[in-house]
């Protein structure tokens, strides 16, 4: 095939396709041909559109924050991008109409207020100090550029603005929070007995024909698991381990001499000046003077880097960078700093960035340490480095010959490594190596299962990797009745005898509105009953069931109110519901009343909002493409 693809290419019609494509590299850039690298928006909204770079970005921030979140408990159905895109666009929708509702309020935010926030945030700090290193790491792993950081912080920045304002022109009158409060605060006195299961479970009479029909009826619930037995290569790390040389250690504790940890750190300040877009030469050069001779005047290093700086990460803390040893900032920095004594001020550095004044506030010299105490700790690197290589080596000749081979013995032979055989394993299995859903998967699916493949050689982590097929697959069939007969016993009593509770409620119902009260009717009956008054909703003496039901029923007018509820347990709770007392805010402790207050308002704030933002969607020209 690559050889008719040769040939086709010398095509005339080939060669002009080749030169449209370069043409259209050269006029318009790669991303003319590419799927989403257009100037083509997703959606628009008021004239506005929404571009595919922004929607991917939310996609992926989505994602992470999932995966952080949920962790190995995360349903890989949940990061399905068809899923993922619509909720972002929606997002990316109500975002777009808050920023062009902020713009015709005229709400804004600062570049010093954006400074202050980047650099207060303690992801990007080291030390307690704002790191540019880290700051650039941070942003990159999560797939942002300083700019597009920057442009979402402020426009964040501006839809609290907008929110806090909507907010907070809202406010709860005495009414409300006085009719919150009679509701909230309100108590009830309830008086219940307990109607337990075990006490009809145990009268329950049961025949050979009830035990019979009920096996007949859920068969389905007596059915052994489905299994399978596997047979499986486990290829491990440890397995690669070998002694270190002499020689080796030594070249690596030299190298480790040099690493950062040993060496001396220098802690520095800097005030950067960055040539704007549409600032020419002479302004910049006199921007640069400017500084320059204030700190020839011995003007604070620090309160000129708040005022000048174009670093709003460094600049809002004195131009602090913290420490580096020597591999931290561009070279030219380093060079600088390496001449510098403490509280001395370089001149002017050209960097790409821009034009730096450095200032060293600090130098601390680096610990060695012997050979000797390191040689444990290098032994293990250098052993760990080299096992992880061959394991890698042999990971891959066992992928190629194990995808052909017929079964895993001659390819675990060709590796060094044995075939194991496994227990039972389930579907749902929750213990040992195959709990692992890459392997569950794996196990059971139609290539492996069904067809009798092997499987892919599957990565648990870079220290471990497992190959497995079938050796045996047990169907699920049912189970003989003699072995279930006593969960079944079991069932059909259980069932006989919730009947019966449910029974006895009633007739406990009909008692207690006929007049018995509930302890003669109890003590009547040996049933255990109690008592509270003035229940609130937060009360934690109720049983949960009989709190809800309590503050679900009316309240009583001249007779007290009975119901019951069932327990999960199959016990039965018979309660009568004597007095109602409306709660009242004059009552209601000072610190209470507020917090109270505050609720109302937040919540009355939240309906606002949604109320807000459901208004611009409503008049809104929102297109999705």
């Amino acid at each position: 095939m690559l050889q008719d693809i040769r040939k086709s290419t010398k095509g005339t019609t080939a060669k002009v396709i080749i030169g449209l494509i370069v043409i259209s590299f050269a006029l318009f850039g790669i991303e003319s041909i590419l799927v989403g690298g257009g100037g083509g928006g997703v959606a628009e909204v008021n004239g506005e559109d929404i571009s595919p770079a922004e929607v991917e970005q939310a996609v992926n921030t989505q994602r992470r924050q999932m995966i952080a979140m949920m962790g190995e408990a995360l349903d890989p159905a949940m990061l399905d991008d068809e899923r993922l895109t619509a909720a972002a666009v929606d997002s990316l929708i109500g975002r777009k109409l808050l920023m062009q509702s902020a713009a015709e309020l005229g709400l804004t935010v600062s570049e010093q207020e954006i400074g202050a926030v980047v650099a207060g945030m303690t992801q990007f700090q080291l030390d307690g100090q704002f790191s540019p290193a880290v700051y650039k790491s941070v942003l990159s792993s999560a797939g942002y550029t300083p700019f597009s950081f920057k442009l979402g912080l402020q426009e964040d920045l501006v839809a609290n603005q907008l929110r806090s304002g909507l907010g907070g022109s809202d406010f709860a009158t005495p009414a409300e929070v006085a009719l919150t409060a009679r509701i909230t605060q309100e108590q009830r006195d309830v008086r219940y007995l307990t109607i337990p299961l075990e006490r009809f479970r145990a009268d329950a009479q049961i025949s050979e024909a009830d035990i019979e029909a009920y096996y007949a009826n859920n068969a389905g619930r007596f059915q052994t698991p489905e299994t399978v037995v596997l047979e499986y290569v486990e290829i491990l790390v440890d397995d690669y381990r070998e002694p270190v040389r002499e020689s080796v250690l030594r070249e690596q504790f030299e190298l480790a001499q040099q690493d950062y940890q040993y060496q001396s750190e220098n802690r520095v300040a800097h005030i950067l000046l960055e040539q704007g877009a549409d600032e020419d030469d002479a302004a910049y050069q006199m921007r640069i003077d400017t500084v320059a001779q204030a700190l020839a005047d011995g003007g604070d290093f620090a309160a000129l880097a708040g005022e000048f700086s174009d670093d709003i990460g460094s600049a809002a803390s004195g131009g602090d960078l913290g420490f580096s040893a020597g591999d931290a900032f561009p070279p030219e920095m380093e060079e600088a700093i390496a001449e510098l004594e403490p509280e001395q001020i370089s001149e002017p550095v050209t960097t790409d960035a821009g034009v730096h004044f450095i200032m060293l506030l600090e130098r601390r010299e680096g610990e060695s340490v012997s050979f000797e105490e390191m040689r444990a700790e290098l032994e293990q690197q250098v052993q760990l480095s080299e096992a992880r290589a061959a394991l890698l080596l042999s990971v891959e000749g066992f992928r190629d010959l194990a995808f052909n081979a017929e079964d895993l013995s001659g390819p675990a032979s060709e590796i060094g490594q044995e075939v194991k055989v496994s227990e039972p394993i389930s579907r749902n299995q929750s213990q040992g190596l195959f709990s692992d859903p890459k392997l569950l998967t794996a196990a059971f699916s139609e290539d492996v299962l069904e067809l009798g493949h092997n499987s892919e050689v599957i990565e648990l982590s870079p220290e471990q990797f497992v190959a497995l097929r079938v050796r045996m697959h047990n169907q699920s069939e049912a189970m003989p009745l003699a072995d279930v007969r006593e969960q079944i016993v079991s069932a059909i009593r259980d069932d006989l005898g919730r009947q019966a509770v449910e029974r006895a409620a009633q007739e406990a119902l009909v008692a207690l509105r006929d007049g018995a009260g509930v302890e003669a009717f109890a003590n009547a009956q040996d049933y255990q009953w109690q008592v509270e008054l003035g229940a609130d909703r937060r009360n934690t003496m109720l049983p949960q069931q009989i709190l809800q039901r309590v503050f679900g029923l009316p309240a009583p007018a001249g007779a007290p109110v009975y119901d019951y509820v069932m327990t999960s347990t199959g016990d039965a709770q018979v309660l009568e519901l004597d007095r109602v007392t409306a709660g009242s805010v004059d009552t209601m402790p000072d610190v209470q009343r507020e917090l109270l207050g505050q609720r109302v308002t937040a919540e009355s704030g939240n309906l606002v909002q949604q109320e807000f933002q459901q208004g611009l969607r409503t008049g809104a020209d929102i297109t999705v493409l």
